[in-house]
């Protein structure tokens, strides 16, 4: 589509979006009511069937809620589940806020590095291979490319898997929609965006060698650069 929405996307996801994304812009805040199911879907020019599945899809991502009688209101933000691949995409659009991606990037800088430390002392000879082809098609597809893309957030996902934890495995779906939103944002933006293929092979060298320390320091590094890298005006993690 000209716009740059995907072909594939269903007129119930692209009013699910719209309103999602005005909900965490501001533009309904907390409390606030939406339009009654009848009234929205005739403004839309949908039937009511759609409007009811975008509803769904965003009382699924806690952004709001509906009761009989009552209506649909927008959430408090604290029930938001920001961590939603959606909510991720919606956010990290081609002008996401500062603050927002800073906190992100906190909650990473939080996560990764112990992911990483477990990684090093828990990987058997599979998931260690997973880490490293992961690297290795990164470093032939390049970062510009989606090929590359997919690599790098396969290579977060692997270490993830070669922890063993199956509450930060949980997460690493999370964190793969953030790297590779922030990595196509920093690559769309910049002219000579920095290769970051390096930091992740030094990542890499630390759990292969089973060294937990290191591991947790190449990544809390491998995120403090990427925060750089965002060039956005919010200081770094």
């Amino acid at each position: 589509m000209a716009d740059g929405r995907p072909r594939s996307e269903r007129i119930n996801q692209i009013i699910a979006r719209e309103l999602g994304t005005q909900i965490l812009q501001g533009r309904h805040p907390p409390g606030s009511g939406l339009k009654g199911e009848i009234e929205a879907a005739e403004a839309r020019g949908v039937s009511r069937t759609v409007y009811r599945e975008a509803m769904r899809s965003l009382v699924a991502k806690g952004l709001v809620e509906s009761r009989p009688k009552a209506g649909t209101h927008v959430r408090d933000p604290r029930h938001w589940n920001l961590l939603d691949p959606d909510i991720l995409g919606w956010m990290l659009s081609d002008d996401p806020d500062p603050g927002f991606v800073r906190d992100l990037f906190e909650l990473r800088e939080m996560i990764e590095p112990h992911a990483a430390a477990l990684a090093a002392l828990h990987h058997d000879a599979q998931s260690l291979a997973a880490i490293e082809r992961a690297l290795d098609a990164m470093e032939a597809h390049g970062l510009s490319q989606e090929g590359g893309r997919e690599a790098d957030r396969a290579f977060h996902a692997a270490i993830f898997d070669a922890g063993g934890n199956r509450f930060l495995i949980a997460l690493s779906v999370s964190i793969e929609s953030a790297v590779g939103l922030t990595t196509r944002f920093k690559q769309k933006n910049q002219a000579n965006p920095r290769d970051s293929i390096g930091d992740h092979k030094a990542v890499y060298r630390a759990i292969a060698s089973r060294d937990a320390d290191e591991a947790a320091r190449a990544t809390r590094k491998l995120i403090q650069l990427a925060w750089a890298d965002m060039g956005l005006a919010e200081g770094r993690p």
